[in-house]
């Protein structure tokens, strides 16, 4: 069963400041719209049903910025839309690619300092009043929506925007031949034993220092999880990070700052213990983890660290994705990820 929607969204927001280095690039309320193609889901398969039948499909986003120095933002994502109280409420996420019209350039627009990079990752969420088809498939939502730029650190600077907003727009279900009704599944029983994970982390990154050069990284995470129902699991474990970009920055910091007596020969490798979430979605799977630091001699970010990531099982034991590791608001690293999990 296959049936499609399309959605349109007009938005107006801010530029939350959530850095000081930001303030002289929010100059207006950005605006800009959010157009949807959708799939519906009526439980085919289990999982449609256990969550409640979500939408998945693509989004284009473009956002004005209000501010030539800061350019403009079009972005590309995949996301998905869960529904709650007898499917009104509409929540989306998205992740995806963001082009930026007018990076950082030390020469020609050095006050950008916002997005260091004309690719970057993106991530928005949505949350909508969704009313569809009141007429002949036409429908209309409204709500909020939250969007974050960042190129992760791969290219500095990276101080990143935030941007909250209210939007409005309209829905069209497209129409099909056959009647479509929602398939029922019981919730099931489910019970797993305690399983071992080891996943190898890597991609490249920058330090906040601008033209420092970009430097690979390598992450071993070594972790259990334990399933506790058909969509979720609890985890705990531990990230081995060799982050090469840090010993060129301890280095910096040592001859740069010498009247702080900083340690250029700490070590730039740290070790962390974690504990997290894996959100099982079919295939699909989004891991939480908060982190501390128990071995972090350059304590660049402080003893706390976070990682969003989503991953894809190509086999049951075999996964492959990608993460943002992040301390708070300051991303470190874009991680792609490989995994096995026995």
């Amino acid at each position: 069963m296959k049936q499609y929607t399309v959605e349109a969204n007009y938005f107006y927001g801010s530029i939350l400041p959530h850095d000081t280095n930001i303030l002289h690039l929010i100059k207006g309320h950005p605006d800009g719209t959010v157009i949807s193609f959708n799939r519906k889901t009526f439980g085919s398969q289990k999982w449609e049903a256990w969550y409640n039948y979500p939408d998945y499909g693509l989004s284009f986003q473009y956002q004005d910025n209000k501010n030539s120095e800061l350019g403009d933002l079009y972005g590309l994502y995949a996301h998905f839309n869960f529904y709650f109280f007898k499917r009104n409420l509409q929540f989306r996420v998205g992740q995806g690619v963001a082009y930026c019209t007018n990076p950082y350039d030390r020469e020609t627009n050095y006050r950008n300092l916002a997005y260091g990079a004309r690719y970057m990752p993106s991530t928005y969420f949505m949350l909508n009043y969704h009313k569809p088809d009141i007429w002949r498939g036409l429908g209309f939502q409204t709500g909020v929506n939250f969007v974050h730029h960042s190129n992760a650190n791969i290219e500095a600077p990276n101080t990143s925007t935030n941007t909250i907003a209210f939007n409005v727009g309209l829905n069209y279900t497209i129409p099909t031949k056959d009647s479509i009704a929602y398939i029922k599944h019981p919730k099931e029983k489910f019970t797993e034993p305690i399983r071992y994970n080891a996943v190898f982390r890597s991609g490249v990154n920058e330090s906040d220092v601008v033209d420092s050069g970009q430097y690979p990284f390598y992450v071993a995470s070594l972790y259990a999880d334990k399933r506790i129902n058909h969509k979720s699991a609890i985890q705990a474990g531990a990230d081995f990070f060799w982050m090469l970009y840090l010993e060129e920055f301890i280095r910096y910091q040592s001859i740069a700052y010498f009247e702080s007596n900083y340690n250029g020969d700490a070590d730039y490798r740290r070790i962390g213990v974690f504990v997290g979430h894996e959100l099982f979605i079919n295939k699909l799977a989004i891991d939480t983890q908060f982190g501390y630091y128990i071995y972090d001699p350059s304590d660049k970010f402080g003893p706390l660290y976070q990682r969003l990531g989503m991953k894809y099982y190509i086999t049951k034991n075999v996964s492959a994705g990608v993460s943002l590791k992040t301390h708070i608001s300051r991303a470190e690293a874009m991680e792609f990820n490989l995994g096995i999990r026995l």
